[in-house]
Order: C-alpha cells, then structure tokens, then sequence
C-alpha cells in the first residue's frame, strides 16, 4: 500500500531486530509513501496509541525503546503480530541537491531517521560524516548499521561519541561537530535527538553560518495539529515539523 493513512490500518511484523537492550526494530509486511524525519501513529486497539519515526518506508519500519507501559506492551509483539498505523504525518528532511558535504547528527533515540536519511543520500551527496552519540556503548543505537555504511561507501565517514568515554570518542556529538564545522567545508547540517542536544546543535550551527534541519522530539497525540499537544514556540510539530530549520 502506498499514499496516507487517515484512519488505522492493519499491518503485520515480519521481524524485530533486537538493537540495544531497551530497543527493538519493529518490520511490517507493507510500505507507505514517506520520506526520512516523518513519523507514524502506532496503536494497539483498547490500550493506545503513540508516535514513532519511521526507520524505513519500504517496508514500514520503526524503531521502539521500552520506556512506557506502550512501548513495553510493543515489545511483546512478535512476528504474525498485527499492529494499527495511520500516517505519515510531518515534514521531513529536505537534502539540497547542491550540497556536497553534509554532516547527520543522531543522538539517543534519534538515530532512526538519521539512519534512513543517509541510506537515501548515498550516491547523491558525495560526502556524509555521521554522527552517533549516546550516553554509554551500551546505549548507542544503529551503530553496527552506520559503520555498515562507512565499509561499504567511501561516501561516508562514521564517528561515535559517548559521555562516559565507553566507545569512541568522549563527551557529546557537538564536541564531535565543532570542529568539522570549524573546517569551513560542511553545507548543511541534519539531525535528531532530545531538545537540549537540538538546541546545543542550532546555537552552533548559527555560530559558524551553516544550515541546519532539526527533527524535534515531541508528544503528539492527534498527529494533525488540531490537539496542540506538540506546540512549541509557535508552531505544532507535528505539522510543522518535526523537522524544522535551524536559525541559520
């Protein structure tokens, strides 16, 4: 199936993919007309429904972390499971084709569209530095499916941050992303992850005057701006957004 989803509709697991210990990749047996940054709402009849980035469009995929009554009930389904999406909803990333090298930013749960957004760019845009933090190595998410990237394509350099020093290099992306932003050579800036990251992103991507799209994370409810459940700072991220423009 392609097109939008206004109302619920079945779809069936055909895999989950452990990732972290909290995390799984949930696969369903249908695809939808979506683009990186754009998210579902997932429902289980007479429990909830809740938003998720998707991870790919073809065939549906998304990623959940057990952090709620919701997502733990999630990670109890298994494959020949049916679970009830409507969507996509949201803007997403928009790459422009002009630009040569451009840096991703995933921090924590934001990995997910990140991830999909440089499956997409590969062989358009000819440099993608990527990069992944978290708090620890054991948090890191999509780590051995960017690294996948980076062996298979010259395209693409990976680097791995994490605030206790577990892996990779220590302290958070933005000590990872000044200097690359320093070297004067970086066109835009794409990225997704907790506010605090976001807004640590936009003050220094406006610093050194390079453009930036920042994937916002909220609670959306409704997923068509009509709740307001999402706003901020004037606008309702899920119609809006959640991928915005930086201030640059």
């Amino acid at each position: 199936m392609n097109g939008s989803l206004s109302l619920p509709s079945a779809f069936r697991i055909t895999d989950v993919r452990e990732e972290n210990y909290r995390t799984r990749t949930f696969v369903l047996d249908r695809k939808l007309d979506a683009s990186p940054g754009q998210f579902v709402m997932a429902w289980l009849p007479r429990f909830d429904e809740k938003p998720f980035s998707l991870v790919s469009a073809d065939p549906v995929s998304f990623m959940v972390t057990a952090v709620g009554p919701f997502s733990r009930l999630m990670h109890e389904r298994r494959p020949g499971d049916r679970v009830w999406l409507r969507g996509p909803f949201g803007r997403g990333f928009v790459v422009d084709e002009l630009q040569q090298h451009i840096v991703l930013v995933g921090g924590g749960y934001g990995v997910a569209p990140l991830y999909w957004l440089a499956r997409s760019q590969g062989g358009v845009t000819p440099r993608i530095d990527c990069i992944v933090g978290a708090r620890s190595a054991d948090d890191l998410l999509f780590a051995r499916s960017f690294n996948a990237l980076h062996a298979a394509s010259t395209d693409y350099s990976l680097t791995l941050t994490t605030e206790d020093g577990s892996v990779g290099l220590p302290g958070r992306v933005t000590d990872a992303l000044a200097p690359m932003l320093a070297s004067g050579d970086v066109d835009g800036v794409y990225a997704c992850g907790p506010h605090a990251m976001l807004a640590a992103l936009d003050e220094l991507c406006h610093h050194h005057g390079v453009p930036s799209q920042l994937s916002w994370e909220a609670y959306m409810r409704c997923g068509i701006g009509i709740c307001g459940a999402c706003e901020q700072d004037g606008k309702v991220l899920c119609l809006d957004g959640p991928v915005l423009q930086g201030r640059r």
